[in-house]
């Protein structure tokens, strides 16, 4: 009776503080001030001081932080986006077309979620309603001209019905995406209140048997809640948590739970004090505050009260290391700002060259193609110097697109009168291609290469050719020298008489050297000169060089000289059978390979010899320092062959 009764009265007294705090409930959506009877963790009842005032105005700012990083936590990273240049160059829409706009919005939208695309959107709409306003307004001056009045004209375009299309779903789709986000932070909201209604219910019926286990039960259904709106967060977080501490001074009847519980979350709050310390010392700022962020949210979220006389001392530790990170994360951003100005400084100055870029002297397509590639360059450097917040960049970012826009013009206007030329260049193509197909079948070898080459030669000075033509007068040209050039060769490839008597000498020699079983160097060699002396073969059966290339390979494997004079020789062998049958490509092949061996044992003796400095304090004997220069001597043993090798090369003559 004694206990029950004991506890009635604690019931009484704390529900004295909880009519106040049902006031704050009953004006939560009106009021986003801190409730009258917050803990002192939440808002410490101290003197007004400048001290102060700045730990207060650090506090703030991050729990307006967490207040809105809860409700909106899957849309952190658009947050950032919005607020900084893109990490990847930027797309200059303005210079694409109405067709290639909507296939970048169709991109854009089907690849990005849909709260995430508002700033490509507007870009890809700006440049869309700017070149198909020129269109109308060209469309209507042209109708008006021709005689008809300004109220009947009409115009319409397949390409403007797929992008409105495309806008509409759009915005569907984002209405829906806003509304279920506004519809599940309004659940949430009801849930939490569910949570504290039932966490008083559980202080009023006071069991001291169950109360427990069932306050467990509520605080994980709690975490378990998802986000509520920003203007919400911290109101609901402190009624719930006057109502938390309710309970525990209320389980002081019962001071082994509640003990325990001190004792662990504070613990848990000396830790996070910890980690805010070691935060405040990093030189990242933007993480430090993130990770501060996290921090705050796992204090208030997972972590329950301390004993009453622990409450202010960690409170004040932790508000302190938050002030830290808070007053560095400030002088960060003086900083920024300083180099902000510089780089608003450099873009501006990129921005005026390219506005006086002069192509009043472009006359052909090599000219403009020089100002496009300069053009480029200074575009590159534009988005090299830096990057901006979104609300410095935009600004310089539209007289960017002014400058490029102006230059973008006269390139246009040049090619659309080169469209006029083209037709004439189309001509000029097709007389070509006839003169090229009327040569095709002639034998006149010597007088119709010449031709023939001519022909390619002045097809390359020719300019472009409309579009729709350009494949087909390819083709057609192309198909013509095709059959003309494998006419040539075939010819060219035929085998005569004395080839013929080459081609047998060679096959009756191959045969003899298929019997032989044992030689020695001298007899290899001589075989090897007998060979080239017979003649060289025609590209037609240039196989037999391989098959004779075969047989003395087998030859070679059986002589019982050094590995590397065995090497040597096949080496010498290959690239004088590409001498003898003047075969250019493959001499320059091997001779681009042998250099590149060259090199790299070049490049590897002298990064061992460099690792080699680093031991300069080793003893001679140190086995980490005898392996290095043990393959030091291998890899110069090596480099000495391969440049053997390229002696060798140097001195055959083609």
């Amino acid at each position: 009776m004694a206990s029950n009764f004991r506890t009635l009265n604690i019931v009484h007294m704390l529900d004295n503080n909880q009519d106040k705090v049902e006031e704050n409930k009953s004006n939560l959506s009106q009021d986003d001030n801190p409730t009258s009877n917050e803990t002192k963790e939440e808002k410490l009842e101290v003197s007004s001081t400048p001290e102060n005032d700045e730990v207060s105005e650090a506090m703030n700012e991050v729990e307006e932080k967490v207040a809105e990083v809860a409700e909106k936590a899957e849309e952190l990273e658009e947050a950032e986006e919005s607020n900084t240049e893109a990490t990847t160059k930027e797309i200059d829409y303005s210079t694409l077309s109405l067709e290639d706009l909507v296939v970048a919005l169709t991109k854009v939208l089907n690849e990005q979620a849909v709260n995430k695309v508002k700033k490509q959107v507007d870009a890809i709409k700006n440049a869309f309603n700017q070149q198909f306003g020129a269109i109308l307004a060209e469309k209507k001056a042209a109708f008006i001209e021709a005689g008809g009045e300004s109220i009947d004209f009409q115009f319409s375009s397949p390409i403007k019905a797929t992008y409105n299309s495309l806008l509409s779903q759009h915005k569907k789709e984002r209405d829906t995406h806003y509304n279920d986000q506004e519809k599940s932070q309004k659940l949430n909201l009801e849930k939490r209140f569910e949570v504290i209604d039932a966490l008083k219910n559980l202080i009023a019926d006071a069991d001291t048997k169950t109360m427990y286990k069932q306050f467990k039960e509520m605080q994980d259904t709690w975490r378990g809640i998802g986000p509520v709106s920003k203007t919400k967060y911290n109101d609901t977080w402190k009624i719930y948590h006057h109502h938390v501490e309710r309970f525990y001074d209320l389980l002081h009847l019962s001071n082994d739970f509640r003990d325990l519980d001190f004792k662990n979350n504070l613990e848990e709050k000396l830790k996070i004090i910890q980690k805010a310390e070691a935060l405040a010392e990093s030189e990242d700022i933007n993480d430090s505050f993130k990770e501060l962020q996290d921090l705050h949210k796992i204090w208030k979220e997972d972590i329950g009260p301390v004993a009453r006389e622990m409450r202010e001392e960690i409170w004040k530790k932790f508000s302190q290391a938050t002030k830290k990170i808070h007053d560095k994360r400030h002088d960060y951003y003086r900083s920024m700002k300083t180099k902000f100005d510089e780089i608003i400084q450099k873009k501006l100055e990129i921005v005026a060259q390219i506005a006086k870029l002069d192509t009043s002297k472009n006359k052909n397509h090599n000219d403009w193609q020089e100002s496009i590639v300069e053009i480029e360059k200074l575009r590159q450097a534009y988005f090299n110097v830096g990057k901006l917040p979104y609300a410095k960049s935009e600004e310089i970012w539209q007289q960017f697109k002014v400058a490029t826009k102006s230059f973008n013009k006269a390139k246009n206007d040049f090619y659309k009168g080169e469209k006029s030329g083209q037709q004439e260049n189309l001509n000029k193509k097709i007389a070509l291609i006839e003169l090229a197909e009327s040569l095709k079948d002639s034998t006149d070898w010597d007088k119709s290469t010449e031709v023939l080459k001519k022909i390619q030669a002045d097809w390359k000075k020719i300019g472009h050719v409309p579009r729709k033509f350009s494949d087909d007068v390819w083709k057609r040209f192309k198909s013509a020298c095709n059959y003309y050039f494998d006419q040539y060769h075939k010819s060219k490839n035929a085998i005569s008489t004395e080839d013929q008597l080459i081609i047998d000498a060679k096959k009756g020699f191959l045969e003899t050297i298929k019997t032989t079983e044992t030689n020695t160097k001298e007899d290899l060699l001589e075989a090897i000169d007998t060979w080239k002396n017979l003649g060289a073969l025609p590209n037609s059966v240039r196989y037999l060089e391989g098959k004779f290339n075969k047989q003395i390979d087998r030859l070679i494997s059986t002589l019982s000289i050094d590995k590397s004079e065995i090497e040597m020789l096949r080496f010498k062998n290959n690239v004088d059978g590409f001498a003898a049958n003047n075969d250019v490509r493959k001499l320059d092949s091997e001779q681009i390979f042998v250099r590149k061996k060259v090199d790299e044992f070049v490049r590897e003796i002298q990064q061992l010899e460099n690792n080699l400095g680093f031991f300069s304090n080793a003893k001679p004997d140190n086995p980490l320092v005898l392996n290095v220069k043990l393959k030091v001597e291998e890899f110069k043993k090596e480099l000495s062959f391969w440049k053997d090798k390229l002696s060798y090369m140097k001195r055959i003559n083609y």
